[in-house]
């Protein structure tokens, strides 16, 4: 009785197409050119799925693995025919941002500039001088992230040496958490170089996809620190501009395949050129700039206060508040 009643079960069941058939059968030992020691290199270098050697570009895979350009080519083209990566409507990218959620920053003038939050899915880029409240932003939304899911983790990538755990309490209690928990679910790691910085974003998939993290928010202070130190000079800036347009690259496909609110801070420098209103301006350039979904620049107010001025987003205007940064978090400034 039980076999017929399986037997009824799977023969209602709709048939499955060639397409999600051949979707559950092939991983990347199946691409074309893909032995146990390419597949070996392809996973060690973060590309542990289809969608991962579909969207990479045929420069890293011929990186990553020392194969020619024609046997590249054919992997990523085996990858892309065995994913739905046509044209969708825009109904379909509309119930896709149904998934998206967003991140409180305590601010009610600050959650409306952004929004209703710092949003998943998408790089938030924060510029501004020393003081200016970067990393201060950093450690609450890390606070605020966990305080909205009792699941979810924080990855830390400190290259400044900014973290600071006893800050992390402070807000915790703010927040009405356990600070001894909430510092257990963030995972900081201090990056010693640009090469350094820009491995620990690539382990990020490892700790979703083979630990099992609920990751929901990557804090990288700063973006650019390690970049800015080691290439010095006209000579080596295609170089530092090719090496922090693939790390941001990387940081933008993990937001938009895992739904990861990806939050970077960005050093600034004085335009010299320029005589009248504000010379300052982020490090990066257009490259980071492009690569940002969000942009924000962070400037000191009177009386301690901070100014929050949003200056590019994909669908909000231009606009600016102004808020407190206290010891609990953040407050409105009347």
């Amino acid at each position: 009785m039980e076999q017929e009643l399986l037997f009824e079960e799977e023969f209602v069941k709709e048939p499955k197409t060639k397409s999600e058939l051949k979707m559950e059968k092939l991983t990347i030992k199946d691409l074309p050119g893909v032995g146990a020691a390419t597949a070996e290199k392809l996973e060690s270098a973060g590309f542990r799925d289809l969608m991962s050697v579909a969207v990479a570009t045929l420069g890293e895979i011929v990186e990553t693995t020392g194969v020619s350009e024609s046997v590249a080519r054919k992997m990523i083209n085996a990858a892309r025919d065995s994913m739905k990566m046509g044209f969708e409507t825009g109904t379909e990218i509309l119930r896709k941002r149904e998934l998206v959620t967003k991140i409180n920053t305590g601010s009610a003038a600050f959650n409306a500039l952004m929004g209703g939050g710092f949003e998943t899915g998408a790089i938030t880029e924060c510029f501004g001088e020393f003081g200016s409240g970067k990393t201060q932003m950093g450690h609450l939304l890390a606070v605020n992230t966990l305080a909205s899911d009792p699941e979810a983790t924080v990855v830390y990538i400190d290259t400044e040496n900014t973290f600071r755990p006893e800050r992390i309490k402070q807000f915790a209690v703010g927040a009405d958490l356990d600070s001894d928990q909430t510092l257990a679910r963030i995972m900081v790691a201090k990056a010693y170089n640009s090469d350094h910085q820009m491995l620990l974003a690539e382990k990020i998939d490892s700790l979703i996809t083979e630990q099992g993290k609920k990751v929901k928010l990557i804090v990288v202070d700063s973006l650019t620190s390690h970049f800015r130190a080691e290439f010095i000079g006209r000579g080596t800036l295609a170089e530092r501009q090719q090496k922090l347009n693939r790390h941001m690259h990387v940081l933008s496909r993990i937001a938009s395949s895992h739904n990861i609110c990806v939050y970077v801070t960005n050093q600034v420098m004085a335009k010299p050129d320029q005589f009248f209103g504000d010379p300052t301006t982020s490090i990066g350039g257009h490259i980071v700039a492009h690569a940002s979904t969000f942009r924000i620049y962070l400037r000191k107010g009177k009386k301690g206060t901070r100014v929050a001025k949003l200056i590019d987003a994909p669908n909000l205007p231009d606009a600016e508040v102004c808020f407190e940064v206290t010891e609990n978090g953040l407050r409105d400034v009347a």
